[in-house]
């Protein structure tokens, strides 16, 4: 299966019907089918260690304040997989992962997938980010969930190349330095400069605009840790929103 990382952006995503959202429901459609997803959201921080969700039927988390009541309505219903977080924790060897029945699927998960796979009958279940722990950590563990890809798991990092929700506002063209994070960004994708995204923080002030938090950006790190040596990369829906939040996606296969 391939492995994928997408910008998830405004929560309202997942009720509208735009250009990012009709890019989502086309890469749905153009994928195989996959035996499980496993997604990494920017939602999902821990600190006492990295979780995977292993309940039967996940629930729908409403993470964020201030939205219509519509999108409060929203469910995904996928069901989960005990069997796959129990392989997940097998083929993790950097840190213990333990089995996590409280969380369920966050926005960051099931905004993106309720357009890509819209009956929900695709079993789902996440990866917690151990929020104090260093890039390369972060990147290991992606390079050892890779075989998973192997028995049909989808892998999906979820959060956004650039995130910074103080400066964002509707309508608002995008910022220079968003753009010219997102760019740099996006060159060593394409070059496979692992080392430089590791080290994004070497960018300064531009990387303190881009992420005043690093949360959204840590789950790019799962997904070039999973990338397979012959993969290939293709990018997606790579605009920016609200003047400084990037949409800019991108899957490996």
């Amino acid at each position: 299966m391939p492995a994928m990382f997408v910008g998830h952006g405004n929560p309202m995503n997942a009720i509208l019907d735009n250009s990012f959202t009709r890019t989502w429901r086309a890469m749905g459609s153009q994928l195989p089918r996959p035996s499980a997803i496993l997604s990494v959201s920017a939602h999902w921080l821990t600190t006492n260690g990295t979780k995977v969700t292993a309940m039967e039927q996940p629930e729908t988390i409403h993470d964020f304040g201030g939205f219509p009541a519509e999108l409060y309505r929203q469910q995904y219903p996928a069901p989960g997989s005990g069997e796959f977080a129990r392989k997940t924790q097998r083929v993790v060897h950097s840190t213990e992962v333990a089995l996590d029945y409280d969380w369920g699927l966050d926005h960051g998960t099931w905004s993106v997938l309720k357009p890509m796979f819209p009956l929900a009958d695709v079993p789902v279940y996440q990866l917690s980010i151990d929020y104090g722990k260093p890039p390369q950590f972060h990147y290991e563990l992606g390079t050892q969930v890779r075989t998973l890809r192997e028995q049909g798991v989808l892998i999906i990092g979820s959060g956004n190349i650039v995130h910074n929700l103080a400066a964002a506002k509707m309508g608002s063209k995008p910022f220079d330095w968003a753009l010219e994070f997102d760019a740099r960004v996006g060159s060593w994708l394409e070059e496979k400069n692992d080392a430089a995204i590791l080290d994004f923080h070497n960018l300064g002030s531009l990387a303190s605009a881009a992420h005043p938090t690093p949360d959204h950006f840590l789950p790019l790190l799962y997904v070039i840790g999973a990338r397979d040596p012959h993969d290939s990369v293709e990018f997606f829906n790579m605009d920016i929103d609200m003047g400084s939040v990037s949409m800019r996606s991108m899957v490996y296969r």
